[in-house]
């Protein structure tokens, strides 16, 4: 995403910095990888070109456009193809797949206030999203219009335009660097990376080394709507490094990281734009969750993407499938842009794992899991974060801070992570399964075998956990927005319209069990309200979470009927199959929370601030307001945090600053995700 998501009064400058070296990461962008310390082409997106003609297999009009908006503005044509393969892949996308500000092959940005709700910063509900999307690394597309006399509009909805557009740009640049164009491609590198709009030295440079080292390789693709580019290889090019003023000097080496003694952790710093300096828990920020995310992508193109800046996103680890290695993005005391909730962002740490959540048990490995539970036991000692899964929680339990964001919240690290086995590595085992349920009332945790419990999804193309973002992350055919109504999102065809590829049921080892509206097999799945407003039955597809219930989660027991069990989920009674109480085990000293006897039906929230008369004078307050699909009727009951938190809110300017409230929130297992239950429309039972 192209959303630079920092607060008025965010210092630009980050409190720690890695090497210079480590942070040549970026180099992965697009496919290029990091192997040896040298760049090379990554085998799936970038290789050195065969002598075929460029529209063999595909259409070349785009390649006759890119050559011809070489010509115009004097750029050459291979500075212009890499970046935008660096920029786009040279996809036509439009606001980077709507999930963010870039829009064509040249990704030239147009960002509004709007696109902050949904991506990492999760805004909604904020008054400052204005300055969060101000800086001119954001107007792009705005500058590139006036320099080739068109509208704005037409560079974001016609590819030839967006590409003279881009190439008018980058030789505005070379012109105020040297003073004129060149036809040498070696003389492009300033240009280059002032194109990245990075604002600091090193990010720059990071963005320019890659351009030039994929054109020392070469590259070829078909794009996504069947058009054949093809960048020749320039084996012996090498740029002529120069400054490029105006950029920010890159902070000095720090490889202080906050990893435990014995854990060795890789310093890499997310570019600014992706967290918000804190001094979290000094300032009043309690660290309560942390968050466990897949990457949808490897673990170098993961780090690519938080380098970025017009990126807005970043989590404070990223963890290596092959072999558990650790490399620390945002300080724990930072507010990292990483869960989609400005509120759970304020009060969690988030740690990404290589993978992708249509495939994650082939990804997620011993020693990924062993390294992350030793960091997790030092990060809930450290903050005292409870080791339970009420606060030890998936991206996909957070819940949407408002009500038009919950349907697009993401689903990662998805059905394969294996909550037993973690939670064990932990010291804290969720209950094996087998035990039984109790009575009608009391609670009970989820616990299905994983190795046993083999679930069947629909997998239709390739649906990712995450939103997808520039640089390579979560760079899917499928992007995850889930229309209303939708159970599950299809990639897009030639010409933007809908494509039909071929579903497949897939069976594997799962942690999660399906609901139903009644108990029997045949009966339908329960249909989330958020996911699928007015609909009868929700779906089987991978992705759509509203039907399903995952380990280690806790309810409360609503009915039983032979083999199988109903609790009280999301406002509804929901069943599931659970032969002799298999798939559970009681939870006695659960707390449970009900709606007060004379009020109506509980609301319920994602995010808790103050009231705005609790506001200091000078800061905007942010609004809130119940999530309208959910509610908790009167003589349901729902399993919460035995201690509420108060509400609270953060600022940058004036520094550091935190607004307490007077209210006090409950957090609850209320359906797949958490909720918050304002205290004063609950009443408390503890047994």
């Amino acid at each position: 995403m192209r959303i630079a998501s920092h607060r008025p009064g965010h210092s630009s400058t980050p409190r720690r910095a890695g090497p210079a070296a480590r942070r040549a990461a970026l180099a992965a962008l697009a496919g290029l990888a990091l192997v040896g310390g040298g760049l090379v082409a990554g085998p799936v997106t970038a290789h050195a070109a065969p002598a075929h003609p460029a529209g063999a297999g595909g259409s070349s009009a785009l390649q006759g456009d890119f050559a011809a908006a070489s010509r115009e503005f004097h750029v050459p044509l291979p500075v212009l193809l890499a970046v935008s393969y660096q920029e786009s892949r040279w996809d036509s996308h439009a606001g980077r797949y709507n999930t963010g500000a870039g829009y064509g092959p040249m990704d030239l940005t147009d960002a509004t206030a709007a696109m902050v709700d949904g991506s990492g910063a999760g805004a909604a509900g904020r008054r400052d999203t204005a300055a969060m999307v101000s800086a001119p690394a954001l107007h792009t597309l705005e500058a590139a219009a006036r320099l080739v006399h068109a509208s704005p509009a037409a560079l974001r909805d016609g590819t030839a335009a967006n590409i003279r557009g881009g190439a008018a740009l980058l030789a505005s640049y070379e012109k105020a660097l040297t003073g004129g164009t060149t036809t040498d491609p070696a003389d492009w590198y300033g240009a280059v990376a002032r194109y990245s709009q990075a604002g600091d030295e090193q990010g720059a440079r990071d963005f320019a080394a890659a351009v030039y080292a994929l054109m020392a390789a070469g590259a070829q693709r078909t794009t996504q709507d069947g058009q054949r580019v093809r960048l020749a290889a320039e084996p012996r090019l090498v740029p002529h490094r120069r400054s490029v003023p105006g950029l920010r000097a890159t902070p000095a080496a720090d490889t202080e990281a906050d990893c435990p003694a014995a854990m060795h952790c890789s310093v890499v710093p997310a570019a600014p734009e992706g967290y918000q300096q804190a001094n979290r828990p000094k300032d009043g920020l309690a660290i309560r969750y942390i968050v466990v995310h897949d990457t949808e992508s490897t673990y170098q193109q993961a780090i690519s993407a938080f380098q970025d800046p017009a990126g807005g996103v970043a989590a404070n680890y990223v963890m290596r499938s092959s072999d558990g290695a650790v490399t620390q993005m945002v300080p724990d005391a930072d507010l990292a842009f990483h869960a989609g909730n400005y509120w759970f962002n304020m009060h969690s740490v988030g740690i990404e794992h290589e993978g992708f959540a249509a495939s994650g048990a082939t990804w997620y490995t011993e020693a990924q899991y062993r390294a992350t539970a030793e960091l997790v036991k030092y990060l809930a000692a450290r903050y005292g974060v409870p080791l339970d899964r009420q606060h030890v929680i998936g991206h996909e339990n957070v819940p949407g801070p408002q009500s038009a964001g919950v349907a697009g919240m993401h689903w990662d690290p998805g059905p394969y992570w294996d909550w037993t086995h973690f939670m064990r590595l932990l010291g804290v085992p969720v209950p094996e399964g087998g035990s039984g349920v109790g009575p009608v009332g009391t609670a009970v945790t989820i616990t299905p075998d994983f190795a046993h419990n083999l679930q069947t999804v629909e997998v239709c193309g390739q649906p990712t956990g995450e939103a997808r973002t520039k640089g390579g992350k979560h760079d899917k055919t499928t992007v995850h927005t889930r229309p209303k109504g939708a159970g599950h999102t299809r990639p897009k065809g030639a010409g933007g319209e809908a494509a039909a590829p071929p579903c497949t049921a897939q069976t594997q080892p799962s942690n999660f069990l399906y609901l139903r509206t009644a108990p029997a097999p045949t009966a339908p799945l329960y249909a989330d309200p958020a996911l699928h407003p007015g609909a009868a039955a929700g779906t089987d597809h991978i992705d759509d979470w509203g039907d399903t219930v995952t380990e280690g989660q806790q309810f409360v027991v609503a009915a039983r009927r032979g083999d199988w069990t109903a609790i009280w989920y999301g406002g509804a009674e929901v069943w599931f199959d659970n032969p002799h109480g298999e798939n559970t085990t009681p939870a006695p000293d659960a707390v449970l929370v009900t709606p007060k006897a004379s009020s109506a039906p509980a609301p319920v929230y994602g995010e808790a601030y103050p009231q705005p008369s609790e506001y200091p004078q000078g800061l905007k307050p942010s609004t809130q307001a119940p999530l309208s699909m959910y509610s908790v009727p009167d003589g349901q009951a729902y399993v919460a945090s035995p201690v509420p938190s108060r509400s609270d809110d953060f600022f940058t300017s004036p520094p550091d600053t935190v607004v307490n409230g007077s209210e006090c929130y409950y957090t609850v297992q209320y359906d797949h995700r958490l909720a918050l239950l304002n205290a004063a429309d609950v009443t408390v039972r503890r047994r």
